[in-house]
């Protein structure tokens, strides 16, 4: 796919800065949390520059400009079949009080739970790999529940706490670098049928030494460049970064579009940058590429 071309209703989503300290992996206060529904890494507080900084992204993603953030968790990998049925097959499903506005999304409203080539949930040793075909409204619904599950905060994150997640404070182009391969992430002409790797496919067996790992973001967070695109928690506005607040920014007060990050299995290596924004209508459902992961808040 070119870069630019609008993909489907999604809205595809200057100077090069002098570089802030890299982020050290080991500096971690809470390093890992698991309430029972999967790791959650810890990102520390802390200001970080947001936004293209190499040059070539389009103008959506400028200007560069710095955000300080308070200290979250953020999923180490992407929603998983697995921990989604926890949600699906539990009663509070239909529990309109986890839904935004009340609405639920009816569990045979995705089609590609069903299917086998799209290794959806409810087929046989899927449990691995990502959901796909959530919307917003059911990765809020997903998260309120949660939070009501564990006695929690869980949310999607901001754009900004994605961003910071995904590039750490040194600016990089990908979350374990600047330069991409097929060894790094899973995007467009990867697999004879293109669709969804298992979570963490691209790091093996997960060893504790994060600096091994080949796709890992500075905090370890896998799979935040390519497999699914992930929704986030603001409104999209094209224009947003030239009036972005400086702490903790949530994006516009209203729009038409929530803002999908990370890039896809079915886009180019370009899309995958960590800098790269893309959007869609928030109830827009059943799109294969579309998947999500959550933050907990400390």
């Amino acid at each position: 796919m070119r870069r630019g071309t609008v993909l489907i209703t999604l809205v595809t989503a200057a100077l090069l800065l002098v570089r802030a300290p890299a982020v050290s992996t080991q500096a971690r206060a809470g390093a890992v949390v698991n309430d029972g529904y999967g790791d959650y890494l810890y990102v520390p507080a802390g200001p970080f520059l947001m936004g293209d900084n190499s040059g070539d992204g389009d103008p959506r993603e400028r200007p560069v400009h710095q955000v300080d953030l308070d200290a979250y968790y953020i999923g180490r990998v992407e929603m998983s079949n697995g921990e989604w049925r926890k949600f699906r097959d539990d009663a509070g499903y239909d529990s309109p009080r986890f839904w935004p506005n009340g609405h639920v999304v009816p569990k045979d409203q995705v089609p590609y739970w069903t299917q086998a080539n799209n290794h959806g949930g409810g087929t046989p040793d899927s449990d691995p790999y990502p959901v796909l075909g959530v919307n917003w409204d059911s990765a809020t619904a997903y998260a309120n529940w949660l939070s009501a599950t564990t006695g929690r905060t869980y949310r999607l994150p901001t754009e900004a706490e994605w961003e910071k997640a995904a590039r750490g404070t040194d600016q990089r182009r990908y979350p374990w670098g600047d330069t991409i391969t097929r060894a790094h992430a899973n995007y467009v002409g990867g697999q004879p049928f293109d669709t969804g790797r298992p979570v963490g496919f691209f790091d093996g067996s997960l060893r504790g030494d994060l600096q091994t790992r080949s796709n890992a973001s500075p905090y370890g967070a896998l799979d935040m460049a390519g497999n699914v695109m992930e929704w986030v928690q603001d409104w999209y506005a094209r224009d947003y970064y030239d009036r972005a607040t400086r702490k903790n920014p949530t994006g516009p007060d209203s729009g038409a579009y929530r803002v999908l990050r990370g890039g896809t299995f079915f886009m180019e290596a370009f899309d995958l940058r960590t800098s790269a924004r893309s959007a869609a209508w928030p109830s827009f459902q059943a799109h294969r590429m579309v998947g999500f992961r959550l933050v907990r808040e400390p």
